[in-house]
C-alpha cells in the first residue's frame, strides 16, 4: 500500500505544477495576447501554453495509472477514465449535432477538457454507489 501511497502523492504534485502552470500561463497570454501585445508565432506559442498544462494534467492521470501498485484501486481508476470519455464524448457528440443545426450556440473546444473532468467526478460517483468505493477521488485519499 505505500507504493499505491506514492502514487497517489506523485499524482497530486504533479496535478498542482500542472495547474499552476495553467494558472500563469492563462494569465501571460489574457494579457500579453489577449491584449494585442504580441502578434506572430509568438501570440501562437502564448495561446499554447495554457492548453499544454491541461494536457499536463492528462498525462499526470496517466502515469497515476501506470503507477498504482493495486490492481483493484487501478481498476476503479480505469472504470473513472473510462466514464469520464464516454461521458465526454457523449455530450460533446449531441452538443456537435444540435450546434451543427443551429439549435444551439458554440462553445470554445477546450471546454471538452473541462466535460473530462466532470466526467471523471461522475465515475467516481459511479464507483462509489456500485461498488462501495471509489479508489479516493481521481486518485487522492479521501
Amino acid at each position: 500500500m505505500a507504493a499505491s501511497r506514492l502514487a497517489q502523492r506523485r499524482y497530486v504534485l504533479r496535478v498542482a505544477v500542472a495547474t499552476a502552470f495553467y494558472l500563469v500561463t492563462l494569465a501571460l497570454a489574457l494579457r500579453v495576447v489577449g491584449g494585442g501585445l504580441v502578434e506572430g508565432p509568438a501570440a501562437y506559442v502564448l495561446a499554447i501554453l495554457p492548453g499544454l498544462s491541461i494536457v499536463g494534467i492528462f498525462w499526470a492521470f496517466a502515469r497515476l495509472l501506470i503507477e498504482e501498485t493495486d490492481e483493484y484501486r487501478r481498476l476503479l481508476l480505469v472504470g473513472q477514465s473510462l466514464i469520464a470519455t464516454a461521458f465526454t464524448l457523449s455530450v460533446a457528440t449531441v452538443w456537435g449535432f444540435l450546434e451543427n443545426f443551429g439549435l444551439v450556440a458554440h462553445v470554445d473546444g477546450f471546454y471538452i477538457a473541462v466535460l473530462w473532468f466532470v466526467g471523471l467526478g461522475v465515475g467516481s460517483l459511479y464507483n462509489r454507489l456500485t461498488l462501495g468505493d471509489d479508489a479516493g477521488g481521481c486518485g487522492t485519499d479521501a
